[in-house]
């Protein structure tokens, strides 16, 4: 499942972003939580993940909250975003299909 998620022109400084003539989309894509991260203690453990701050993309699942970046880690096998309402993983994309949570 694909959600677009329009960025707002002009947050970023222009070498840090990809440039369209268009506004920019990010492309998010719901992911499996059980590829994203490793579940040492089964499932039912509670699992401490450090996030790097919210990002300004809206979850487009719930709608509740602002996403939170999270970078790979000892129990995270790919960098995404994550909501912490109805806990659902993203990926984000540009709209050329370049990662956008790659460094």
């Amino acid at each position: 499942m694909n959600f677009h998620v329009p960025e707002r022109p002009g947050q970023h400084p222009a070498a840090s972003r990809r440039q369209q003539d268009a506004v920019c989309q990010l492309v998010l894509s719901e992911l499996n939580p059980l590829v994203v991260i490793d579940y040492l203690d089964g499932e039912e453990a509670p699992l401490t993940l450090l996030t790097f701050g919210n990002v300004r993309e809206a979850c487009p699942k719930c709608q509740q909250a602002n996403l939170k970046l999270v970078l790979r880690q000892t129990s995270v096998r790919i960098a995404h975003l994550f909501c912490t309402e109805c806990e659902a993983c993203f990926d984000a994309r540009y709209a050329d299909g370049a990662p956008a949570l790659a460094i």
